[in-house]
């Protein structure tokens, strides 16, 4: 997961700072996450996926696709 979201940040060229201040989350915290030192709460995880506008499944490594498909 770390380096997925490493990849996005950059792709958005947020700072590490921007989105732990958008994620409500201490620096280090986030930065624990890129790092894979840490894994975040299922909470956390729905913010994150909703920031970079991803699947949770992609953070997860669950899946190579960036979006849902929506069900119609």
């Amino acid at each position: 997961m770390g380096n997925r979201l490493k990849e996005l940040r950059e792709s958005q060229q947020m700072s590490a700072r921007h989105v732990s201040f958008e994620l409500g989350l201490s620096q280090n915290m986030y930065s624990s996450y890129e790092r894979g030192e840490k894994e975040p709460t299922i909470s956390t995880l729905k913010k994150i996926a909703r920031l970079f506008n991803v699947s949770a499944d992609y953070l997860l490594g669950l899946s190579d696709e960036k979006w849902t498909q929506k069900k119609r």
